[in-house]
């Protein structure tokens, strides 16, 4: 089943945006609500949708410039 999910997001794009806006939402949702602490599925949406690779890009080259 892992195996099956893995190829999913790996062959199909849109589905892989999808799960990371859900989880986003999900996570924001979750940042506002008392009883839930799952406000770290913000940061996994933004994994999903490659966003800190971006950011690190972006970090790496201010920080550590040679």
């Amino acid at each position: 089943m892992k195996e099956k999910i893995k190829q999913l997001l790996a062959f199909n794009p849109k589905i892989k945006k999808v799960v990371g806006v859900i989880l986003i939402i999900v996570g924001l949702t979750a940042l506002v609500t008392p009883f839930t602490p799952g406000s770290w599925l913000v940061f996994v949406g933004f994994e999903f949708l490659g966003v800190r690779f971006l950011v690190w890009d972006k970090l790496k080259e201010r920080f550590w410039k040679k």
